[in-house]
């Protein structure tokens, strides 16, 4: 029996019988007699259309943007409502409302921007929440009910080299042993592993790899649920899964059985396999990976380091490829397409060049796409690029804010789930930044041609090109905030540099040194190359590391960025002094993101991770920390949302903790009481009766296995069988607040609530 743990002490008239008054007369089918007769209410309603129609025709908006933000409202609806009863009221609603406007207005002339407006609005809306709801029926795949361990035979669907982690990863069609249903897992494997197959397997001989797409392969796993987010605020990789098709991941245990080699590999990642491997025996070192990531979109070999770096100097959207990379490359073969042709007069006066020149850009941008993996980003972007050349070979308006609405109307109908990721919502909003500010007469004044030295028109580009980086931060930093819980001070002054080195230095030595790889002369290119990404690392680590370069936030509330999301939409789409309208509710964000308090406790899912803020002597914030955990995402994890960038203490060395081996206690003071913690440190049993006790004297309870009934503190107790329900916990003690991650995850099909253990 354990020692018991060391416990410190611790005025209208009613229209209904007014006097009946004189209606004038209206066209039958306009309102309706009752409606008419209905008092003051009508008389209200009546004015606000007119209102309401006279804006809407005064207004000079686009409005396919709007429609094609209702369309990404209707699907974001979709995730924040419960279940499938508030869906569908959802639905009905809109239905309803395009009906009612139909009705009401249908022989209205001066109402017909207005019944306009009502029905596409509510339609586009409700097509939105039908569009992603069909997409989870379809796609979701239901997780494993516990974690397991079991011998499967897989199909190998597909490949990811993460060499800076010592593995791959593989993603496995197989069979379920008891149902018989097909269902998709992904498995980490080692690199070790990986070598033993292919040299027993005599592919290591021919420079090619046993484990590949196609093959079929028999292996011990240990299978695990996709996990729910570890703290509120937190990834959701449960989510993420659902939507991939995921049922389990794990890890392999023991040796792998290579049953049937691939007799049909997949050309174009075998081909992007070979072309990063490629670029990084060219590129040695920390350049390599960045130029195999420009190159074939494979990030795998970037180390930690350099990853955060970027991060943190605000330059990781250089590493994915996307809108940045695919217009790179497009415009590069659209002038150089024009270009060329444009030395042979006969064909110059014969054929339309730009239409040419667009159709070898649209080549280009379609090949790097799928040469790189065509993830999500990289379509949408190719998609945004093959507008932009229609546009060009017809003589239209290549940026504009249409365009974008069409290309992300595109995106949202094949993948609907991207509108909550970081990812598609911090390239549209810097794509929206940078056509809104371009195009307000301000900027285009500034940037009109005229007569002017060199020196003044360079500086003005210059300056342009700057501002434009401000705005995309400012535009970026709520969703930065939102998704990671941090963001880069400086990283307007790092794009400065950053982008144009990429753009028109790094990204062309590549390509030269690919094309003159053919004839064996690229070296001299990829020198040139590895400098340039050495600048540009350089840059990184340089400004990551400065002072005060990196601002941690705890978690903003849906409400905050939905004010953050309606003002800078307002600002972007709407025109004329109007859209200074859309400052109002992003000031109004601002306060309240200022105003969001840090979580005094963070528990984990499991229990076994507790996170306590605290404030030492001098004033600086810490993390007291239940456990010293290797895994580097939960310590991450809890930084992040205690907003705290030191490392964090061990509870058991900080001062006013007491611990034994099987708990440790700590008293913190919040506003005018004193909140005793009980943390339970293994899952050592020790004598209820002292367990009772020492219960009864604590606020807080947090254990990782089930505590029994007797176990009754003041305020909380997050056991096993508490968490598995609520999953993880952010408590604020000041209002006695608890948030929890079920909180947010209502009925969909990624949340499994106390069915994820067994």
């Amino acid at each position: 029996m354990a020692d018991t743990p060391i416990i410190p002490i611790a005025g209208e008239p009613d229209s209904s019988t007014a006097a009946p008054r004189a209606v004038p007369s209206e066209p039958r089918g306009a309102t309706g007699g009752l409606w008419q007769r209905g008092g003051g209410l009508s008389s209200i309603s009546g004015g606000l259309a007119a209102q309401a129609e006279a804006f809407l025709a005064s207004a000079g908006f686009d409005r396919a943007p709007w429609l094609a933000v209702l369309f990404a409202g209707g699907i974001l609806t979709w995730f924040a409502l419960p279940g499938p009863w508030q869906w569908g009221a959802a639905l009905a609603g809109a239905l309803l409302a395009s009906l009612f406007a139909l009705a009401m207005w249908r022989d209205r002339p001066d109402r017909d921007h207005l019944r306009g407006a009502v029905i596409a609005t509510s339609l586009v809306f409700a097509a939105g929440v039908s569009v992603i709801w069909l997409r989870s029926e379809m796609v979701g795949a239901e997780p494993i009910s516990h974690p397991t361990i079991e011998r499967v035979q897989g199909y190998v669907l597909e490949r990811e080299d993460q060499p800076a982690d010592d593995r791959i990863r593989l993603t496995l069609a197989i069979r379920d042993v008891t149902s018989g249903e097909g269902r998709k897992i992904r498995v980490n494997v080692p690199l070790e592993e990986v070598a033993r197959v292919d040299a027993s397997n005599g592919s290591a001989l021919i420079g090619e790899s046993a484990l590949v797409e196609g093959a079929i392969i028999r292996l011990r796993v240990r299978l695990m649920p996709p996990a729910s987010p570890m703290l509120p605020g937190a990834y959701d990789f449960a989510r993420a899964a659902w939507f991939k098709g995921l049922s389990a991941t794990g890890s392999v245990l023991g040796e792998i059985e290579l049953v049937e080699s691939s007799h049909k590999a997949r050309l174009l990642p075998g081909l992007q396999r070979q072309l990063s491997g490629h670029v990084r025996s060219r590129v040695d070192g920390s350049a390599g990976t960045i130029a195999a990531a420009f190159a074939s979109g494979d990030r795998g070999a970037i180390t930690k380091a350099d990853e955060d770096a970027m991060r943190d100097a605000g330059l990781t959207h250089l590493l994915s490829i996307s809108g940045l990379h695919v217009s790179a490359v497009i415009a590069a073969a659209y002038l150089l397409a024009l270009k060329l042709l444009a030395l042979f007069p006969s064909l110059a006066l014969r054929v339309r060049l730009p239409v040419v020149a667009a159709g070898a850009g649209a080549i280009a941008g379609i090949g790097y796409t799928l040469l790189t993996g065509a993830e999500v980003p990289t379509v949408r972007s190719c998609a945004a690029a093959m507008l932009v050349l229609i546009a060009l070979a017809l003589g239209r308006d290549a940026l504009s804010l249409r365009m974008v609405a069409v290309a992300a109307v595109f995106v949202l109908l094949l993948w609907p789930e991207s509108v909550i990721g970081p990812s598609f919502q911090m390239s549209f909003s810097a794509v929206l930044a940078i056509v809104a500010l371009h195009g307000s007469g301000p900027v285009k004044a500034f940037l009109r041609p005229r007569e002017e030295p060199w020196w003044a028109h360079s500086g003005r580009r210059v300056a342009m090109l700057f501002l434009t980086g401000l705005v995309i931060e400012i535009a970026l930093m709520p969703i930065v905030l939102f998704h990671f819980h941090r963001a880069g001070l400086y990283g307007a002054f790092a794009n400065v540099v950053a982008i144009p080195l990429v753009t028109f230095v790094s990204m062309p030595l590549i390509a030269l040194g690919l094309l003159f790889d053919t004839v064996g002369l690229g070296a001299p290119f990829w020198w040139l190359a590895k400098g340039s990404l050495n600048l540009l690392l350089g840059i990184a680590h340089f400004t990551s590391a400065q002072p005060g370069a990196v601002k941690l936030m705890p978690q903003m509330s849906g409400t905050a960025i939905a004010l953050f999301t309606l003002g800078g939409l307002w600002l972007a789409l709407w025109s004329g002094r109007a859209r200074l309208l859309g400052f109002a509710p992003a000031l109004v964000a601002t306060a309240m993101l200022f105003a969001t308090p840090i979580p005094d406790v963070l528990i984990d899912r499991e229990g076994r991770h507790v996170g306590i803020t605290v404030e030492a002597e001098d004033g600086s914030r810490h993390l007291l920390s239940l456990r010293d955990s290797r895994s580097s995402y939960s310590r991450d994890n809890l930084l992040e949302l205690a907003s705290v960038t030191s490392e964090p203490i061990p509870l058991a060395e900080w001062d006013a903790a007491r611990c034994s081996p099987e708990f440790c206690t700590v008293t913190i003071r919040r506003g005018e009481r004193n909140w005793t913690l009980l943390l339970a440190r293994n899952r050592d049993l020790i004598e209820e009766r002292a367990l009772a006790a020492a219960c009864e004297q604590a606020d807080i309870v947090v254990a990782d296995r089930y505590l029994p009934r007797s176990c009754s503190p003041r305020w909380l107790k997050a056991d096993r069988g508490f968490l598995e329900e609520s999953g993880g916990l952010a408590l604020d003690l000041d209002s006695e607040r608890i948030t929890t991650v079920a909180s947010g995850q209502g009925e969909h099909g990624w949340w499994r609530g106390s069915e994820d253990e067994p």
